[in-house]
């Protein structure tokens, strides 16, 4: 009996044994996975904040001169909110680039063609519009909301000297565009760019100051990261603007593209086309509209007081 008690337990410490043979084998893979993936979200980190700190570093200084001088990007509103960003998130942005189509100082008679390319590709985009009443504009504008592109505000009047002298004509401005395209649209704008940006260095008045405004009256205003060019007087021929696009978008998880659809901007109209066609073979990009969920690139930083 005592030979079979003896084997008996000797089969139990040889259980026992096994059990934690495999538990070790299971758990241990589990461990070094969790340890690996914290180093390389973190790395991921790190990198990701040299890439945005080297691609503001180059990014264009001026778009035209006098008017989209920029003074260096103080930090990026990107930076902090990312900080704040679930790993799933983080991980996603490694391989998908969002790219924000953003055109300025319309409607004119371009918007219509540039919404039927925008149509013809199913992209959306974004239009920063300036206060106007012909039929022309009124239509555009609705077909801007009617097609699923994001009107926002880009002033009323886009007379600089004017918007800029002080806060308050710059509130009584903003306020006139807002209450235009709702009365229009039925759509209450919330999404504004500065004439110039928010780092221009031609406002009289603070710009920190007016920053804050928008952001006290629940609007978010958008900079860019990447330029077109475009905005020059005359017109930049159409390899030089779709060189400019699509030349900086390899430094960005989300670029913002500055583009015009004023009167006169053939060329921006010429260069959509090849530019959405080359970022949709890219394969690792989506067009998107600004909406709530997009993180603004701005050139500056309100100062919370």
């Amino acid at each position: 009996m005592e030979g079979t008690g003896d084997r008996r337990k000797r089969v139990q410490r040889l259980k026992k044994i096994i059990l934690a043979v495999n538990a070790a084998f299971i758990v241990i893979p589990v461990i070094v996975s969790v340890v690996l993936g914290i180093r390389v979200i973190q790395l991921n980190q790190k990198i990701q904040k040299l890439e945005n700190l080297l691609a503001a570093k180059e990014n264009e200084a001026d778009e035209v001169a006098g008017i989209y001088v920029t003074t260096p990007v103080e930090q990026s509103l990107r930076d902090t909110v990312s900080m704040q960003q679930t790993v799933e998130a983080e991980e996603e942005k490694v391989y998908q680039k969002e790219i924000y189509l953003t055109f300025d100082d319309g409607p004119s008679s371009n918007t219509d063609k540039i919404l039927d390319v925008l149509k013809e590709y199913d992209v959306k985009a974004t239009f920063f519009v300036v206060g106007k009443t012909d039929e022309q504009s009124i239509r555009a504008y609705q077909r801007i909301v009617e097609e699923g592109h994001t009107l926002a505000m880009h002033s009323y009047s886009h007379i600089y000297n004017e918007i800029y002298e002080s806060k308050d004509n710059f509130m009584e401005d903003l306020e006139m565009l807002q209450e235009h395209l709702y009365q229009i649209t039925g759509i209450w704008p919330r999404f504004y760019r500065f004439p110039g940006g928010s780092s221009n260095t031609v406002s009289s008045t603070d710009m920190q100051e007016l920053a804050a405004c928008l952001k006290e009256n629940g609007i978010t205003y958008f900079d860019w990261n990447i330029a077109s060019g475009d905005a020059i007087s005359g017109q930049l021929a159409t390899d030089s603007i779709v060189s400019n696009c699509l030349g900086s978008i390899d430094n960005f998880n989300e670029c913002m593209i500055l583009m015009h659809d004023a009167v006169g901007k053939n060329t921006t109209i010429e260069a959509l086309p090849e530019i959405i066609s080359q970022v949709m073979e890219r394969g690792d990009a989506v067009f998107l509209p600004i909406t709530d969920e997009t993180v603004p690139i701005q050139h500056i930083t309100v100062n919370d007081k």
